[in-house]
C-alpha cells in the first residue's frame, strides 16, 4: 500500500537516487559483495559504530531488528538505536544499554474500513513524504555529531548518507500490484538504490516466506543479500499440543483496536484459558485478567516466547514479522489480515496456499469460526533452513567498517 501511494507523488524527485556513488562506498561495496576476507580483526577499543532504526509501521519492523542488533554487538559493533514511541519503549526493553537517539516516526493512521484506505493513505502522501526528508537531514547532521560508521535502516527510505555505508532492510522487492507493477518497481528501486546494499530477511530458495514479495525476477542495482527468517526466538522442539489460545494484536490504529474489541467480546464466552497480547508497550491502562483470561499490554522476548511456546493456536495478524516468528517456532496459527493492507492479504493468502496456516477476513471474525478453520485445516508448516546467513552477512558489514 505504501510504495503504491509512493508513485502518485512524482513530485518527490529529490528522493530518488541521483547515481552518487563516493569513493568509501565504492569501496566498501566491493569488499561487503566479497565478503572481505582479508579484512582484520574489530579494533575492540574503537569498535565501528552503527546506527540501527526501524519503521514505526506496528511493531514488527523493531521486533525484527531485535536478532540483527543482536549480530552486531556480537561483530563487535556499537550499536546506537533511534526511534520514538512504542519501538523506542520495545528496544530499549531488549538493550537498555544502547544509547538511544529521538527520531521522529511517520505517525501513519489506518482507516476505519478497508476500502477507505487507499484515501486515508493518500491524504497522509504529503506528511510521508515530509518525514522522509527530515529523517534524512537528520541524519546528516547525527552522522557528524556522533560519528556513526553505518547505517542499518528498516524501510525508512531516508537513513541513508553518501559518505556512510547504509543498509536497507525490506522483505518488499516485488510490490503486489500487477495493474501498476513496472511503474511501482522503478519507484521501488529508485528509494532502495539509494543505499548501500539490500538485506532480505528470508532465504533465497525455497521455502521463501514472503513468495513474490521478496523474489522479484528483476532486482534492484543495489546488492541484495538473503539473511533469512529474522526472529527475536529461538528455533526450539515443538512442545505437545495444548488447548491454550494466544491472541497477538498488533499494528496501526484504528484498525488494532477494532479487531481487540471483537476479540475480547467473543472470549468473554471462551470456555478455556487463552492469553490476549495487545502490542501497546508504551501503553497503561490495563483491562483486566482473571483466572482464564490474562491480558498484556506487552510482553518482552522470553515471556512472549513461554507464552506462544504453551500456545495450541496463535490468532494473529499476517504481519511478515509475526510470520516469521510464528515459523521459527513451527507454531499452528489462523491469520486475520488487517483491512485493506495489500501485503498482509497477499502474505494471508500466499500462507494459505502453501498450507501454512489458514486465514480469515476480520469482517467475517468469529472465535467460532477461527477454531473450527484451524482444526478442519491440514497444517503443512515451513522448515526452515539451518543457516548462518545473517551472521555471516552482519559480520562482513561490520569487518568493512572497521
Amino acid at each position: 500500500m505504501f510504495f503504491i501511494l509512493l508513485i502518485l507523488n512524482s513530485s518527490q524527485k529529490g528522493l530518488v537516487g541521483t547515481g552518487f556513488r563516493s569513493p568509501k562506498l565504492k569501496l566498501f561495496w566491493t569488499q561487503f559483495s566479497m565478503g572481505n576476507p582479508g579484512k582484520s580483526e574489530i579494533n575492540t577499543e574503537n569498535p565501528p559504530r552503527v546506527l540501527v532504526a526501524p519503521l514505526d509501521w506496528g511493531l514488527g519492523h523493531a521486533t525484527r531488528c531485535i536478532p540483527v542488533i543482536r549480530e552486531l554487538q556480537a561483530a563487535g559493533a556499537e550499536v546506537w538505536l533511534a526511534g520514538e514511541g512504542a519501538q523506542q519503549k520495545l528496544l530499549q526493553a531488549e538493550f537498555p544499554q544502547a544509547p538511544f537517539l529521538q527520531l521522529p516516526g511517520y505517525r501513519i493512521k489506518y482507516s476505519q474500513s478497508g476500502a477507505m484506505l487507499p484515501f486515508k493513505m493518500l491524504a497522509q502522501l504529503p506528511h510521508i513524504f515530509s518525514r522522509i526528508r527530515q529523517e534524512h537531514a537528520w541524519l546528516l547532521e547525527n552522522v557528524v555529531k556522533y560519528d556513526f560508521q553505518g547505517v542499518v535502516s528498516d524501510s525508512r527510505f531516508g537513513l541513508h548518507h553518501p559518505g556512510v555505508p547504509s543498509v536497507l532492510i525490506t522483505h518488499q522487492l516485488a510490490i503486489q500490484a500487477p495493474a501498476l507493477a513496472a511503474l511501482i518497481r522503478v519507484r521501488n528501486y529508485g528509494y532502495i538504490n539509494q543505499f548501500s546494499a539490500c538485506w532480505v530477511p528470508d532465504w533465497p530458495t525455497a521455502p521463501s516466506l514472503a513468495g513474490l514479495l521478496s523474489h522479484p525476477r528483476k532486482k534492484p542495482k543495489t546488492p541484495v543479500h538473503y539473511i533469512g527468517a529474522l526472529s527475536r526466538f529461538s528455533a526450539v522442539s515443538p512442545v505437545a499440543p495444548s488447548p491454550h489460545l494466544l491472541v497477538l494484536l498488533s499494528g496501526p490504529e484504528p484498525q488494532r483496536t477494532l479487531f481487540e474489541n471483537m476479540v475480547v467480546n467473543e472470549l468473554v464466552h471462551y470456555p478455556g484459558t487463552a492469553t490476549v497480547v495487545r502490542g501497546l508497550p508504551d501503553q497503561h491502562r490495563i483491562i483486566p485478567s482473571t483466572g482464564m483470561l490474562q491480558f498484556h499490554n506487552h510482553l518482552g522476548a522470553n515471556e512472549l516466547e513461554e507464552e506462544i511456546q504453551k500456545a495450541g493456536l496463535v490468532i494473529c495478524r499476517s504481519g511478515y514479522s509475526t510470520l516469521m516468528d510464528m515459523a521459527t517456532l513451527g507454531k499452528k496459527m489462523v491469520l486475520v489480515p488487517t483491512p485493506g493492507q495489500t501485503e498482509q492479504l497477499y502474505l494471508a493468502r500466499y500462507w494459505q496456499q502453501q498450507q501454512w496456516a489458514p486465514a480469515m477476513p476480520q469482517r467475517s471474525f468469529s472465535l467460532q469460526a477461527a477454531l473450527a478453520a484451524a482444526q478442519q485445516f491440514a497444517y503443512s508448516l515451513p522448515v526452515l533452513p539451518g543457516t548462518g546467513a545473517l551472521k555471516k552477512t552482519v559480520a562482513d558489514f561490520v569487518r568493512s567498517l572497521s
